[in-house]
């Protein structure tokens, strides 16, 4: 009797891929990244949330941004209705989308210049939850403290990125091209970052984020 093959268990919910840039980058958009992100920057900034005001004689307050991502909204409704709104879900998968584009031209990983919409070198696959078959109502109230464990390693790991990205930037300065194994980390890192937000705070699955660059 042959023993049967234990089941491949189901790739994890969420992914990132970051298309390497097999090509020749610009130095000169590499060089002066810090000042070529400025405009999205603000942009991105101004999506995700923020408010200002000024008071010498109880003047006035204004808001100059959208909302950012919607978490405790969404804790909410999950807790009390099973319902995660379809366009409170598309809200958070855009700006996600968008902030992941951002970072990939801070990280170096492209110099083609961030899109507020399109899809680019970055693919992400957020599936929508069907909630009261996927979710489970209570398990938003301690996901963001079930996940501190990723939090300790990947402060690590993003301290590891950033040492990565620096290399990086004096290898396309000579050579005009990402080292692969340095690509391959820094994404991984994202990557990760990725399946932990879409866990504790984008809730959009309960299964436990992997302990993987992968």
């Amino acid at each position: 009797m042959t023993a049967k093959a234990s089941p491949t268990p189901p790739a994890y919910p969420v992914t990132l891929i970051i298309d390497y840039p097999d090509r020749p980058l610009n130095r000169l958009t590499t060089f002066f990244r810090i000042f070529t992100l400025i405009p999205i920057a603000i942009i991105l900034v101004l999506v995700s949330g923020g408010n200002s005001d000024w008071s010498t004689t109880n003047s006035w307050t204004w808001q100059y941004a959208a909302g950012g991502i919607l978490f405790l909204p969404i804790l909410l409704m999950i807790l009390f209705r099973q319902k995660y709104p379809k366009w409170w879900f598309d809200w958070n998968v855009a700006l996600t989308k968008f902030g992941t584009r951002v970072a990939t031209y801070v990280g170096l990983l492209t110099d083609v210049y961030p899109s507020t919409d399109e899809e680019q070198a970055v693919h992400i696959e957020i599936p929508y939850p069907d909630v009261p078959k996927d979710l489970n109502r209570w398990l938003p109230l301690v996901k963001w403290f079930l996940a501190i464990p990723h939090y300790i390693i990947l402060a690590c790991l993003v301290i590891a990125a950033f040492v990565c990205v620096v290399i990086a930037w004096f290898a396309i300065l000579f050579t005009t091209r990402y080292p692969r194994g340095l690509f391959d980390f820094v994404v991984g890192v994202y990557r990760w970052s990725l399946r932990v937000a879409a866990y504790a705070f984008l809730l959009t699955t309960d299964r436990y984020p992997l302990f993987s660059l992968t």
